[in-house]
């Protein structure tokens, strides 16, 4: 074994990942067998499927498949280049003015992934004299993104404001201070506390990007996410969005105004230098798009099941946090319980995330229940009792 191997079996996650193997409890790369709906077919498994981020439930709509099949016929199955160079369709174009206007600024990038949009736009915003303040519970992207950059990293803790402002006051008050916050919480799926971060944006001339990927299609007039839900939009900065949940595709964008979005078109290095967005997702998304904005009935039936499963499991005594959308946690507070939680409730025909650490802290421990538009009331029944058989078998709840 050489030394390179040698260095990553003595990994902390390489041994966790043998141990949950060795004992039959691994839950990560399951194959489905089919389209992600609300039901999936799994290594000849009928389970229940309550582990998608595709809220609005159009990954299986046969609109937006069609619209990805009509573009692969016209523009082929790739672009071969960037969009720097001969990477640009038309419909990209197209997409990032709908969206500007959807989310209400100047202009849109739309990029390859969600997670390339973060890592790309972030360095570019900010040098080595200037400061990035993060969430202590932002997403993986937004950490890369910012560990990218030159400019000095600092962070406050979740949602406190108090800690937000001790962090402003250290940071010198003629160089850019960019805030950089999740809308909703991927793993909680609490809100940012976003007026209190306005209030400080003023006090301190700070200023904000809102990583809206979770809340696009579920918060706000017509899904416009938490900015549009808290009505500060325009004391939003940067707003960036993927296409891989609500918008039943693959890729990401970025929304600001004209000076922001100019600068990065030139500046960006995943945009740049990244192969853009292929012409059957652009589409897809671009469809899945004009469904959300004029059928308004698939996000109330999103927030009718999802404050159902939210009743019924505070009735059955799980423990969910201050969740305030659809990604609701059901605590468990026990590494090994988590894997052992996820395995038994795939036995009971339910697929649920686990969220272990680096995700969160140790004693933290949960298992991720996400809710669909094309959920129905009975597959949450089934689902809660499913799982509160679990969770009482290992002594979690009572």
């Amino acid at each position: 074994m050489g030394l390179l191997q040698e260095k990553l079996a003595k990994h902390p996650f390489y041994s966790m990942a043998k141990d949950v193997k060795e004992n039959g409890i691994y839950p990560y790369f399951r194959e489905i067998e089919g389209k992600q709906g609300t039901e999936v077919e799994m290594g000849g498994h009928h389970v229940l499927m309550f582990g998608s981020n595709a809220y609005t439930g159009l990954t299986g709509d046969d609109r937006v498949i069609e619209a990805g099949c009509e573009a692969m016929r016209k523009y082929g199955s790739g672009c071969a280049g960037s969009r720097f160079l001969n990477g640009t369709l038309d419909i990209h174009v197209q997409l990032e003015k709908e969206l500007s206007e959807y989310i209400g600024k100047d202009d849109a990038l739309c990029f390859a992934t969600g997670f390339t949009v973060n890592s790309g736009v972030i360095p570019q915003l900010v040098g080595k004299d200037d400061y990035i303040i993060c969430d202590d519970r932002d997403h993986a992207s937004i950490v890369d993104g910012r560990r990218l950059s030159f400019a000095t990293q600092l962070h406050f803790k979740h949602n406190d404001m108090a800690d937000l402002e001790r962090v402003l006051q250290r940071c010198e008050p003629d160089k850019v201070k960019l805030i950089i916050v999740d809308g909703v919480f991927s793993m909680e799926g609490d809100l940012c506390n976003l007026p209190e971060i306005v209030k400080l944006k003023h006090k301190y001339n700070a200023t904000i990007m809102v990583d809206e990927a979770h809340s696009i299609g579920v918060f706000g007039r017509q899904g416009r996410g938490v900015c549009d839900h808290f009505g500060l939009t325009d004391e939003v900065d940067l707003i960036m969005g993927t296409f891989s949940k609500s918008l039943a595709s693959i890729g990401g964008f970025i929304a600001a105004d004209q000076v922001i979005i100019d600068s990065l078109r030139h500046t960006a290095r995943t945009y740049i230098f990244s192969a853009s967005c292929p012409p059957s997702a652009t589409a897809a998304a671009r469809e899945a798009l004009h469904i959300i904005k004029s059928e308004p009935e698939r996000i109330e039936s999103l927030w009718n099941v999802t404050n159902y499963a939210l009743k019924r499991f505070k009735e059955e005594g799980f423990e969910i946090g201050d969740t305030e959308s659809p990604i609701i946690p059901l605590y468990v507070r026990d590494i090994h319980k988590t894997f052992v939680v996820v395995a038994k409730a795939f036995e009971a025909g339910v697929f649920i995330n686990p969220v272990i650490p680096p995700a969160c802290a140790p004693n933290d421990t949960l298992v991720r229940f996400a809710l669909m538009a094309n959920h129905t009331e009975e597959q949450v029944e089934r689902a809660v009792m499913a799982l509160k058989g679990v969770f009482q078998a290992l002594e979690i709840i009572k």
